[in-house]
């Protein structure tokens, strides 16, 4: 098919001035007759679109030659160009799909009707719709990446001017744009594209947010000058000095990357704000780890801070190198070191160096595009279920997160390496603090079991089961996090009033006096004196070991004067412990006691009472401090489940792991974790983590394991 070639026009003033200037942004990298068909279709096409005005009141055409004027900064192809100005013609005008290809060629055709159907697409908030959707999106870049490129700058364009839109749209697009479009756009290397799309989103979805760390990155920004400038000269003037031909840019942290950080890193406005960031573009990788050195010999490097992206590039083809130094201002210096193509392939991705061309392969940031989109293509062939596909899309899009459906078939999306205690606080609060075990694809798990995108989670319930602070070790979301630690703050407070009022009436009797005893006027001053508002207060912080009982009790003795009581229990008795004070009680792991062992408690401040057993490797050092060592014991009536560790001596051969817990489990014992610590060719000893009951159940696991035939001893572990 030939293409007709358009009128030899010079670029005059007939052309509206934005049309003057995307020609003058293509004269930079295409050659006069691919700009003059691009002008030929903007004239095709504000004739198709004659009449048609945006919500904004300006004429239509202006929109598609904003989107190409996008993809010119990315320095795209002449057809690309043509199909950006023409994307919404087949759609919205009389111009005809043949008319099209006469004029312009079937390969821009096929651009075009790519992303029309993607602007079909609407992303509803069902779950198979969505997951359709998905699959149309795929299949349209699976056939040309074009398509999506011209698709993200029509979203960056309607986002730009979304304040046309009224409040529930521009809510709906943002959220849509920020969970399908800025992913596939930092899946892809368009950082630059990508950042501005979040920002323009946090901007519609959270307005008063946005405005306050604008704000404070402007304010910041001048009053950072002077110590940027200074970092900046002695960077450039050492690389400069080791003969390392490089520019340094100071980096600007946008008002969506500061948020993100901030709700991440649980770290205030303020904390994010204090770090300088510099990006050092040099001409060579060799270079690129020279100016790492100099850096280094600079400013003192924060350890573990580093990360290597050269060598090993992340998968949308970024490379760089990351380090954090200690700056001389009493602020991290975050810096990233990369050469010149290294910085176009980050913000541009794969329209960096773009080729299109029939025969020509793509290379770097186009290749793993290509090869991403190739293997999302092969999955969808072999895919029946478009929630699964869906699924599949989603954990290559967003790779921090896992995605998991409900019974019912919602889909929720969590941390990566969310257990299913994670899950279940994402379901409800409440399914959280009474979660008793989960059922993850129909078989049983427990709650600390690390869950894959893609699986079904189902959470059992019970009445009485509450949060426990052991859950705190393994959750990894925030709400998670937030709703047990809630939990146990309530919780602590509680025990903690219950067993300070035990601790301080003991400290009382041995000095004769009672809280009955002090003069209620008294009180109430000595409590405002100790900054307390209430007798609750001071009671919680004796028990959380940041008021020592005895100290408190001698201040109390003055105040009852003569008021002293003589028939009172004996000073030497011990306080008793259920094991159910779990808000103000935590059990040492040097020694992980159990009811039935010889214990005493040692003051944390803070943490409230440790419990230790009597023969803790580390008693000695605690009785050291005496007035922060309580005599306590066990209750008769203690209940619950205690961790215990056992050193179980076996013989090295196959089978053997199996054999010894199968041993366990015949206990009715559950196995929390196992390990290898020693291993030989002959002998192997294995260190089993266990919850028991009590010190009697405790025995019968050792002795029901000293019966099996592969094992040769078994020791409390530390003995």
């Amino acid at each position: 098919m030939s293409v007709v070639a358009p009128a030899n026009d010079t670029l005059s003033s007939e052309l509206p001035e934005y049309v003057l200037a995307l020609a003058r942004r293509l004269t930079d990298y295409l050659a006069p007759g691919q700009i003059e068909r691009v002008m030929a279709a903007f004239r095709r096409g504000a004739e198709a679109h004659r009449g048609q005005t945006r919500a904004s009141g300006e004429p239509y055409i202006t929109h598609p030659v904003a989107v190409a004027a996008i993809l010119a900064d990315l320095r795209l192809d002449a057809e690309t160009m043509i199909a950006a100005i023409l994307h919404d013609a087949l759609e919205d005008t009389a111009y005809t799909r043949a008319s099209m290809i006469e004029e312009f060629g079937a390969s821009v055709t096929e651009l075009v009707e790519g992303v029309t159907k993607l602007d079909k697409v609407h992303f509803a908030s069902q779950q198979e719709a969505q997951a359709e959707s998905f699959r149309k999106m795929l299949m349209a870049m699976a056939r040309d990446l074009r398509v999506i490129l011209i698709k993200l700058a029509d979203r960056l364009h309607n986002m730009r001017t979304l304040v046309a839109k009224d409040a529930d749209s521009r809510r709906r697009i943002a959220r849509e744009t920020l969970e399908i479009y800025a992913p596939i756009a930092q899946r892809l290397g368009m950082s630059l594209i990508k950042s501005e799309l979040q920002d323009l989103c946090f901007r519609a979805l959270y307005p008063d947010r946005y405005r306050v760390i604008a704000e404070r990155i402007r304010a910041s920004h001048g009053n950072r000058h002077e110590a940027m400038g200074r970092i900046d000269n002695a960077l450039s003037q050492r690389l400069a000095a080791e003969g390392i031909r490089a520019r340094v840019v100071s980096r600007i942290k946008t008002p969506w990357s500061i948020y993100s950080k901030m709700r991440a890193e649980h770290k205030t406005l303020a904390e994010i704000m204090d770090v300088y960031g510099f990006r050092v573009i040099t001409d060579s990788v060799a270079h690129c780890y020279q100016a790492l050195g100099t850096a280094h010999g600079l400013y003192k490097p924060v350890d573990g801070r580093f990360r290597d992206f050269i060598a090993i590039p992340k998968a949308n083809g970024y490379q760089s190198l990351h380090t954090v130094l200690f700056g001389p201002f009493n602020a991290p210096i975050e810096i990233q070191i990369r050469t010149e193509d290294m910085d176009a392939v980050a913000v541009r991705g794969v329209a960096a160096h773009w080729a299109y061309k029939t025969g020509v392969a793509p290379s770097g940031a186009q290749a793993r595009a290509h090869e991403w989109i190739a293997g999302l293509a092969d999955r969808e062939a072999g895919t029946t279920s478009s929630l699964e596909l869906l699924e599949n899309v989603k954990v290559d899009l967003f790779p921090d997160e896992v995605y998991l459906f409900t019974p019912r078939g919602a889909i929720l999306s969590l941390p990566r390496n969310a257990t299913a205690l994670d899950f279940a606080y994402a379901v409800h609060t409440d399914i959280g603090d009474h979660a008793v075990t989960a059922r993850v694809d129909g078989h049983f798990a427990p709650l600390r079991t690390r869950l894959g995108s893609g699986q079904t989670v189902e959470i059992v319930t019970a009445p009485s089961a509450q949060p426990k602070p052991q859950w705190l070790e393994f959750v990894v979301s925030a709400r998670a996090r937030t709703a047990i630690r809630n939990y146990l703050k309530h919780l602590q407070h509680e025990d903690a009033v219950e067993f300070g009022h035990r601790m301080l009436d003991r400290e009382l009797v041995a000095r004769s006096v009672s809280l009955d005893t002090i003069p209620a006027a008294a009180l109430e001053t000595t409590l405002a004196e100790m900054r307390y508002k209430r007798l609750e207060e001071l009671l919680s912080d004796i028990a959380l070991g940041n008021r020592m009982a005895g100290a408190v009790a001698e201040r109390f003795k003055l105040l009852a004067g003569g008021h002293t009581q003589t028939l009172l229990a004996a000073p030497h008795e011990r306080l008793t412990i259920s094991g159910a004070e779990r808000g103000v009680l935590s059990f040492g792991n040097c020694c992980h006691p159990v009811p039935g062992d010889a214990i005493f408690g040692h003051l944390s401040a803070g943490k409230g009472i440790v419990v230790h057993r009597v023969e803790c490797p580390n008693a000695a050092e605690l009785r050291k401090q005496p007035e922060r060592c309580l005599e306590i014991e066990w209750d008769r009536e203690a209940q619950g489940d205690y961790r215990v560790e056992l050193r179980i001596e076996v013989q090295n051969r196959p089978g053997v792991l199996a054999t010894v817990a199968a041993a366990i489990a015949e206990t009715g014992t559950n196995i929390e974790n196992v390990e290898y610590s020693e291993r030989d060719l002959a002998t192997a000893t294995l260190l089993f983590a266990l919850e028991v009951r009590d010190r009697k159940h405790l025995a019968d696991v050792m002795r029901r394991v000293r019966r099996a035939s592969v094992v040769s001893g078994v020791y409390r572990y530390p003995v």
